[in-house]
């Protein structure tokens, strides 16, 4: 049965070149630990990771740029404390008014 199944195959599929280069494009594609599924999800990973990294970056940017102004001007220092942190002078009340959800 197998032998007639060669038999009508064409004569350069029975070519030892031809079986080696077919198998290891299979093994290749789909078998190996590195194979094209692989490889495009390590790809669209990355691809991820980069543009993390650039949000990052703009964000790490952004506080640079806030704390330099902060740091130059002592009024805008207060009214970051104030708001952020809630601080408050000696002689000030506070009030905190939470929202319900």
């Amino acid at each position: 049965m197998i032998s007639r199944f060669f038999k009508n195959l064409p004569p350069y599929t029975r070519n030892f070149y031809f079986l080696f280069t077919f198998f290891f494009l299979i093994w290749m594609l789909f078998l190996d630990s590195n194979d094209v599924f692989t490889q495009l999800r390590l790809s669209r990973k990355l691809s991820d990771l980069e543009a993390q990294k650039e949000y990052y970056m703009e964000k790490i940017e952004e506080v640079r740029q806030d704390r330099h102004e902060l740091l130059s001007d002592s009024d805008l220092l207060e009214k970051f404390a104030r708001e952020r942190y809630m601080m408050k002078k000696p002689t000030e009340d506070l009030y905190i008014i939470v929202a319900e959800e």
